[in-house]
């Protein structure tokens, strides 16, 4: 997911897709423990971009005090 697709979901959608990707990527990880994923870059891109939305979360938490 592209920075510019974050930012414009509201606050509440942008948790909400990070509780679903966090348990996506926990079973991605689960699956590729127990059998080899087709390609092991999707752990990567899940995880960046789980990473900029929690980015992004945090920088509406610090802009709105």
């Amino acid at each position: 997911m592209k920075i510019a697709e974050i930012r414009e979901l509201s606050t509440a959608e942008l948790k909400e897709r990070v509780e679903t990707e966090v348990a996506r990527y926990a079973q991605m990880k689960l699956n590729h423990a127990i059998s080899p994923l087709e390609n092991p870059e999707e752990l990567k891109k899940v995880r960046r971009s789980i990473a900029r939305m929690k980015s992004e979360l945090r920088s509406r938490e610090l802009n709105q005090k």
